[in-house]
């Protein structure tokens, strides 16, 4: 009896030593991100999972990991701040002194956590945003000098987090121009996996600032437990997966602090960037359901609007064209039945006219042998026609033939003393120059004010930093990546405050740029300069995973001239739909075709910007793809297959569908025909039980030939 009393005794004075840490809880309705106050003030993360609806089990959680792990207290693994003190200590020992957790508005709560160290004037706070209905974590950090001198800031991530499973597999999206979003998964197995980008303006180049990362074993569209992560931050950024010899991985999130160490002013505050994640124990597609949620409600400039369909005069007349020759194109957007007529590069400077890339970035002024009646021409021809107007800038960058560089060099990134190294024959301008900052707003906001029917920007961005020196920052050169980005949010920040409505696509020599900071101004993104729709299946496809359809960009080009217009109208319609092609080179029942395929899109809008995406069929796992995108009531959806290069002999099998109600039955058209091409089926009902567990024998045997299926519930 004095044993049981003994052993109960001791499971008591355990239980209660547990429960005498403090818990901070970040909740969203399936996700915990439990912290822990220990108490000598140390903050661990105790938990990272599906949400734990028994508050009576959270004493039993176990310490974890250091949260916000310094350089100082141990050297084994990367820290996610690294700070030299102003007395030359390079060691830093945070403690827990407050914690605070606010509702901004319904269904957000944010917590910051402040931590202290208590032997150098260091305080640190830590920010979780959750979002609460759409399961989704924003997090970043403020580094605050107390101290009476500079200090050097050397790492300064944004988030770490901690996980403790058999097995790791990180998916990145890396690649190159006109093969962007190329997905790779890998196991992580002990050491150090980075994902990173130092290419400056033109950041998401090579590799994109994203990441999926699968837990235990490789998570599927419906299963297994995934955490889905991007950091929000228009330049470089870094991700570190690092390994223990315990199985411990640690995923640290930021700007890449590679030639970007700060130094911070007493008294100064340092933010870094967003991170943003959400974590499925559902598998893929709720994760993404989650996110494209959380993106329309939350963060993409105009989330829950509409997007226009537009033609541009791109690929029909590259920098040749004239007055006459746009007004004329602007017919072929009203027969088409597109919203907007869209005029890209080649129509601005006079001194050095815009005839090729070598020359004009900067003098954004129309070139009078092009526009003689300069663009107000082009709005009230638009206007005139039914369409709207808009227009494409590159307002970052700079031609050495320009009248802009002529007379202001010390606006441009140039080593003092090396001949300027050019990318597509331009340079960049120094947006860390408030003087240029000013004037990259004046770009927009004198076409604007000369020009206020202008209905949309394509603002581009086609080279990286090539020459990393700036004339203003003198002698604190490491501050140019970071502060290269404040200024472009700056510029970004006024042009959003003076013109709330307008709407513009961030394209940078395509999907140069991605991120859901930079979204905040922008409505869409350019995903790619391939537009060959074989090779957009597979871009289209990757991201995806984190963007909904509307904020991906999706044109109809002769790329790839074995594909049909159906084939090729048809992938671009799962994102946002343009055309940059000439009705000229069409065949009378092509632009029938692409007519009709307008009128569905704009119909289907609702269904395909704001549904739920279902990837049913990858193409990096078939020769065939298929999509589908179903309303928020269920009650109507859009079927997409293709048949990319299916083999002469195999075996194909039914699409079947998800998402729909088992129990209502949906009548399937299809639609999207060549004129006189049969249709597979028409008004056929089927119960939401069978197409989703039976499916629709969709697949062909024909190379690029593509189906679009409509299903209305009864």
């Amino acid at each position: 009896m004095k044993l049981r009393t003994l052993i109960l005794g001791c499971l008591a004075l355990t239980a209660a030593s547990a429960m005498a840490d403090e818990l901070v809880k970040i909740q969203t309705d399936n996700v915990d991100l439990i912290l822990k106050v220990k108490d000598d003030g140390r903050l661990t993360q105790a938990y990272l999972g599906k949400t734990l609806r028994d508050t009576n089990d959270l004493g039993w959680l176990e310490d974890g990991r250091e949260a916000y792990i310094t350089h100082g207290p141990e050297v084994y693994f990367e820290p996610a701040l690294d700070v030299i003190h102003a007395d030359g200590n390079p060691s830093s020992f945070l403690r827990h002194t407050s914690h605070a957790t606010t509702s901004p508005k319904a269904g957000v709560q944010e917590t910051v956590i402040t931590l202290e160290d208590q032997k150098e004037p260091l305080t640190v706070r830590l920010h979780y945003v959750a979002y609460t209905r759409e399961n989704v974590i924003k997090t970043w950090t403020e580094i605050v000098n107390r101290q009476k001198k500079p200090i050097q800031l050397k790492k300064f991530a944004s988030s770490m987090l901690h996980f403790y499973r058999p097995a790791y597999y990180l998916t990145q999206f890396n690649g190159d121009w006109i093969n962007e979003a190329q997905m790779t998964t890998l196991p992580l197995a002990f050491g150090k996996k980075v994902l990173e980008s130092n290419l400056g303006s033109r950041a998401d180049m090579f590799a994109s600032p994203q990441f999926i990362l699968s837990l235990s074993q490789p998570a599927t569209e419906t299963s297994g437990d995934v955490l889905l992560g991007q950091l929000g931050w228009t330049g470089n950024f870094r991700f570190t997966f690092e390994v223990d010899r315990e199985g411990w991985l640690r995923v640290i999130s930021g700007i890449n602090n590679e030639f970007s160490e700060r130094t911070l002013q007493p008294g100064e505050t340092f933010q870094t960037a967003d991170f943003f994640f959400t974590l499925s124990s559902a598998g893929l597609e709720k994760a993404s359901h989650d996110l494209h949620d959380w993106a329309r409600r939350h963060q993409v400039k105009d989330g829950m609007g509409d997007r226009m369909t537009l033609l541009n005069n791109w690929e029909a007349t590259y920098f040749d064209f004239n007055e006459d020759k746009l007004v004329g194109l602007m017919d072929d957007a009203v027969r088409l039945g597109v919203d907007m007529f869209l005029l890209d590069d080649g129509w601005f400077g006079n001194k050095y006219p815009r005839s090729n890339d070598d020359a004009a970035l900067g003098d954004w002024q129309e070139t009078a042998g092009k526009l003689p009646n300069g663009v107000g021409r082009l709005c009230d021809a638009a206007r005139e026609k039914g369409i709207k107007f808009g227009i494409w800038i590159e307002p970052e960058m700079v031609s050495q033939r320009s009248e802009l560089f002529e007379k202001h060099r010390d606006w441009v990134l140039m080593f003092p003393n090396r001949d300027p190294q050019e990318f597509r024959n331009q340079l960049t301008l120094d947006l860390s120059n408030p003087k240029v900052q000013d004037f990259v707003f004046g770009v927009v906001d004198g076409l604007m004010t000369k020009y206020p029917e202008i209905a949309f920007f394509k603002w581009d961005c086609n080279s990286p930093i090539m020459n990393p020196y700036s004339p203003y920052l003198k002698d604190h050169q490491t501050h140019l990546y970071v502060d290269y980005v404040r200024g472009l949010y700056s510029v970004l920040e006024r042009i959003k405050a003076k013109y709330p409505e307008l709407p513009m696509m961030m394209c940078a020599g395509g999907s140069g740029r991605i991120d859901y900071k930079g979204l905040e101004y922008f409505t869409e993104f350019w995903a790619s300069d391939d537009t060959d729709p074989a090779e957009r299946l597979f871009i289209q496809y990757g991201y995806s995973f984190f963007y909904p359809s509307k904020t991906i960009c999706a044109h109809v080009t002769t790329w790839n001239k074995l594909a049909s217009v159906k084939f090729r109208t048809d992938v671009a319609s799962m994102g946002k739909l343009g055309f940059d092609i000439k009705l000229s080179d069409m065949t009378a029942d092509d632009i029938a075709y692409a007519r009709e395929a307008v009128r569905n899109y704009n119909r289907l809008k609702p269904v395909i910007l704001d549904g739920d995406l279902y990837r049913l069929v990858a193409p990096y796992q078939s020769t065939h793809a298929a999509s589908a995108y179903v309303s928020k009531d269920k009650g109507h959806a859009v079927l997409f297959t293709f048949d990319i290069q299916p083999r002469a002999v195999e075996h194909r099998h039914n699409v079947v569908l998800r998402g729909l109600d088992s129990n209502r039955r949906y009548r399937i058209q299809e639609i999207n025909l060549m004129p006189g091409q049969d249709t597979w089926v028409k008004n056929r009902s089927y119960s939401g039980d069978y197409l989703m567990n039976i499916g629709l024998d969709l697949f062909t045997g024909n190379k690029l030939n593509s189906r679009v299926v409509e299903l209305i519930a009864e």
